[in-house]
């Protein structure tokens, strides 16, 4: 097309998830108390484990940017999404598309490659138990997730510069509640064939990496568990890992059922519903899933619910 014809975006229009109007509010009720909930219970995590000294473990300093990482990633598209299921006009300025479509990459990236390291330490955990506190140190952990932070920050920013350096001539409208890659690169005057390559060789590289990490590690936990005498034992090391092993099913499978059925008329409706499980609903959920199955984060809370109860 030519140069002509381009034209300089200084917004965009996001379509949101619904077009009919008798659903706004039951859909801003709805993601506006599932957005609370994220937020409570994960700042609730970190502040349990900070305020708890023997907690103070690298399972739980993990859980802490896990739980980081959720309330962040819920951040990035939900206020946004709630302020347009109560307005007419649905715009983002320029600059807003760029950093939400940057933080999402960073953030999202992010929780990939941490319930990864969570893998890896119930598998030296479980496998290495003596070698633990050696492998697992502080200084390990904070590397760890330096790496992970280094690692999807390239990634944001070569998908963020790439993408809005891009002309866009066709229309500012995105069919989407949010700017990821897909539905910009829909509207961009130019062949976007290398950013569509990219975003498969970058972020599924990314995605498969980590998966690759977490089979190798359960794979030497259950041989590892198998091999245990006692049916105690046994469940006493399974026990440590199943909260995250729950997590992993939940989130992998949602992103392997995006990316692995087949595209149609109806996949950009689809990818969406599957976008906000993934980015609003599993952020709600993991928490939730820790407290639950976690016997000292539950121990943790009854003791500070009877020492609030205490100081009354």
């Amino acid at each position: 097309m030519p140069s002509g014809n381009w034209t300089h975006v200084t917004e965009f229009i996001l379509l949101g998830l619904t077009d009919e109007p008798a659903l706004r509010v039951p859909l801003f009720v709805f993601f506006l108390v599932v957005y609370i909930i994220t937020l409570q219970c994960n700042i609730g995590i970190i502040v349990l484990v900070w305020f708890n000294h023997h907690l103070h473990t690298p399972m739980y300093f993990l859980l802490c940017c896990l739980s980081f990482v959720d309330a962040a990633v819920s951040s990035v598209t939900v206020p946004k999404m709630l302020v347009d299921f109560i307005s007419e006009k649905k715009t983002i300025s320029f600059a807003g598309c760029v950093i939400q479509m940057f933080s999402s990459f960073l953030i999202g990236g992010s929780e990939v490659t941490i319930l990864a390291v969570m893998a890896y330490d119930r598998y030296t955990a479980i496998c290495n138990p003596l070698l633990y506190p050696v492998i697992m140190s502080n200084r390990v952990c904070i590397c760890l997730i330096a790496t992970v932070v280094g690692i999807n920050l390239a990634n944001a920013l070569t998908h963020a510069i790439l993408t809005f350096s891009l002309p866009f001539c066709r229309s500012n409208i995105i069919t989407h509640y949010a700017c990821d890659v897909p539905p910009v690169l829909k509207i961009a005057c130019i062949d976007t064939s290398l950013n569509e390559l990219l975003l498969v060789l970058l972020s599924g590289g990314i995605i498969l990496t980590s998966l690759l990490v977490i089979i190798i590690s359960y794979g030497f936990i259950i041989v590892a568990i198998i091999r245990i005498n006692s049916s105690e034992g046994r469940w006493r090391a399974f026990s440590t890992c199943s909260s995250h092993f729950v997590c992993v099913i939940i989130f992998y499978g949602t992103l392997i059922f995006m990316y692995a059925t087949p595209s149609s008329g109806l996949s950009m409706t689809r990818d969406r519903v599957v976008s906000v499980f993934y980015m609003v609903i599993i952020p709600m959920l993991n928490p939730l899933i820790y407290s639950l199955r976690n016997q000292e984060i539950k121990q943790a809370l009854r003791k500070g619910i009877r020492g609030s109860q205490a100081s009354r």
